[in-house]
């Protein structure tokens, strides 16, 4: 017995492993990949495992430790901030689904319970999928986003409720009242219990365990709360789940919560996944196929009717045609929690099992086809949104209002922490920008301030150039997101090759990816720590300072190129002295004609006219160290350092030889 429980544990995490890989090459959900292992060694496929009682009660300890996640996750402050979406868009989502599917399930001579169940089921969405995504895309913050977020909130809100109530529906009708008042007064009761007096001891305990120093002791606490208060809930007739979740929200009010996330994750992940090979272990692919016309209706109901109910939704409470589309495409999917209800309600009969087959299966190509939908909602926006060309007309008029003045500019693309410290460096200096954000309530209260942020997608081509792309001193990309770094590289490479952009990143992963793409610069965060770390570790041991200085002028001097000098303005005459004039970056264009194509540096001695040549921008080719042997092509753009006369006599030798 131990050799065949073995072999099956390794069959299943070999097929896990195999498969969530390839799941997350395709840029898949690694939820999919559960379920497909599911699929493949169930009953109803392979025949590798079973199914049986022992393996669906561990599974459901997966369900346990997400609802703990929610509950951490459950902050009042985030609640206030998003109530209109939460509370307003969101409850509207789930009931409005909850009854349509109700009236659908009732015309077509199904009973209001499993109509109820079913509709609960319906109405979630996967806060996986929606969050990664969304979190990719920066699109958190824009108004479809806080809808999207809003609802995906409520959806969790939604399920500590509907995991008391489905039990109750497979009473029979003349027990079914007096169940639910029951189910109701018992969560009052163990809610009462639990938080008041919960809150009361759990911040002591805590302190008490966390004193002790030892993380195996903190974890084993841990462990002992959620699991001991899931189980107090299910002695008193209610859910597992239940309890978990309410021991999260006593947690979040603590100041572990933080660390508590974090040491529960491995637990929770590993769980969930071996819960969604269950999930997966149900769906019997023959019954699937003899109903097949089902399995459309699912995915039609969710992809075509949730998304036309929710963009109709989103239209009610004032959004415009854009963003209701966007918002209506992202959550016209199933998701986690809907895997949750249907289990229970299958497990209590209350869903005829040829329609759960249906459901778990509609289910899961809806899944599939959620990112595809989000990645590609742009598209169907603009062909189907009456309103969406007028409002993107609208908002490239206001960010060219705004700078219709302004010449020798910079474009500071993200207005967070460091777009607002870049902002604040150049006004001392005088140096005039227009800064892009996609933060609606940042740019309300910075514009309010006076400062000048306006609301665009730097990624966009249309907004750089209503933002004076054309005649812009520089552009810095602020924020550390390399695929959306590459499309404003692209952008700028179309319009203004010779502009200089300086990027951010964390680390030095993608680098060499940025400056191949036309990055003039890439600054590393971890970079920039790492010498602030060293300069300060050298003066503590008794280095002196003109030491340490040098050794950081060095390292930067090595690592960026452009610190031997910088872009020069008018502004910036007065610098020079007219003994001694300051060495200066300049970049040169190499346009057609132009008599240095063709030709080596080396053949175009520019070291005799006192200029180094430092940086050769090349579309799909990089060079911060050109060797004497690089032949410049048409269209590069050359980055000379050295006095104004002698840029003035290299640059006359670049173009007129």
């Amino acid at each position: 017995m131990l050799h065949d429980t073995l072999q099956i544990a390794l069959t299943v995490l070999a097929a896990a492993v195999t498969v969530v890989v390839a799941a997350r090459r395709l840029g898949l959900p690694p939820l999919l990949g559960y379920l497909l292992v599911g699929i493949l060694v169930g009953p109803h496929t392979l025949g590798w495992v079973a199914e049986s009682a022992e393996a669906s009660y561990l599974a459901e300890f997966g369900v346990v430790f997400l609802m703990f996640t929610i509950g951490l996750e459950f902050s009042l402050p985030r609640l206030r901030t998003l109530r209109r979406e939460v509370f307003g868009f969101g409850a509207a989502q789930v009931v409005s689904t909850v009854v349509l599917v109700m009236l659908l399930a009732l015309a077509l001579g199904v009973p209001w319970q499993a109509g109820f169940a079913i509709g609960a089921v319906l109405a979630m969405s996967s806060t996986a999928i929606l969050g990664k995504m969304l979190a990719e895309r920066f699109e958190l913050n824009a108004p479809h986003g806080r809808a999207i977020i809003g609802a995906a909130l409520f959806q969790d809100l939604a399920v500590v409720p509907l995991l008391i109530a489905i039990p109750a529906l497979a009473r029979p009708g003349e027990q079914l009242v007096w169940a639910l008042g029951l189910a109701v007064v018992k969560a009052a009761l163990v809610l009462f219990v639990i938080l008041v007096l919960g809150q009361r001891l759990m911040r002591p305990w805590f302190h008490l365990v966390a004193r002790q120093k030892s993380s195996e002791l903190f974890i084993l606490n841990l462990l002992l709360t959620v699991l001991g208060l899931a189980f107090l809930t299910q002695q008193a007739g209610l859910s597992l789940a239940l309890g978990a979740f309410l021991a999260g929200v006593l947690i979040s009010e603590t100041e572990y919560r933080y660390q508590v996330e974090e040491d529960i994750r491995p637990f929770r992940e590993v769980l969930l996944g071996f819960f969604f090979v269950t999930i997966g272990m149900l769906l019997d692919w023959r019954a699937v196929l003899a109903n097949w016309s089902w399995v459309a209706a699912t995915v039609a109901l969710l992809v075509v009717a949730k998304g036309a109910l929710i963009t109709a939704l989103a239209r009610l409470a004032g959004a415009d045609s854009g963003v209701a589309l966007r918002t209506g495409l992202a959550l016209a999917h199933a998701g986690e929690f809907g895997f949750v209800l249907l289990q229970l309600a299958d497990r209590h009969a209350v869903v005829d099992t040829a329609v759960m087959q249906a459901l778990l299966a509609g289910m899961v190509l809806s899944m599939l086809a959620a990112p595809f939908l989000i990645q590609y909602s742009e598209p169907l926006v603009r062909r189907f949104a009456s309103g969406e060309w007028m409002a993107r007309a609208l908002e490239l008029t206001r960010i060219a209002v705004q700078t219709m003045s302004t010449e020798g500019h910079v474009i500071i693309c993200g207005y967070g922490r460091s777009g607002q410290n870049l902002a604040r460096m150049l006004e001392r200096e005088g140096v005039p920008f227009i800064a892009l954000d996609l933060d609606p309530q940042r740019i309300r209260e910075a514009a309010a301030a006076g400062e000048s942020v306006v609301y665009g997608d730097a990624a966009r081509r249309e907004v750089l150039i209503a933002a004076g792309l054309k005649r812009a001193r520089a552009l810095v990309v602020t924020y550390a997101n390399t695929p959306s770094a590459l499309r404003v590289l692209a952008a700028v490479h179309q319009e203004r090759p010779d502009l200089p952009v300086l990027v951010r990143t964390v680390d030095d992963s993608d680098i060499d990816l940025l400056l191949k793409a036309g990055a003039a610069e890439v600054v590393s965060e971890i970079m920039e720590g790492s010498l602030m770390l060293g300069s300060q570790a050298l003066l503590l041991v008794g280095v002196p300072l003109n030491r340490v200085l040098k050794r950081i002028r060095e390292a930067r001097r090595q690592r960026y190129a452009l610190f031997r000098g910088f872009f020069r303005g008018e502004s910036d005459e007065s610098l020079d002295s007219p003994e001694k004039p300051q060495p200066r970056l300049h970049s040169v264009l190499m346009a057609a004609g132009a008599a240095a194509i063709g030709r080596s540096l080396e053949e175009l001695r520019l070291e005799a006219l006192q200029v180094e040549v430092t940086a050769i921008r090349r579309r799909g080719i990089r060079g911060l160290a050109p060797t004497p042997q690089t032949r410049l092509e048409e269209g590069d753009v050359v980055v000379l350092l050295g006095t104004p006369e002698a840029l003035a006599a290299a640059e006359m030798r670049l173009l007129q030889g």
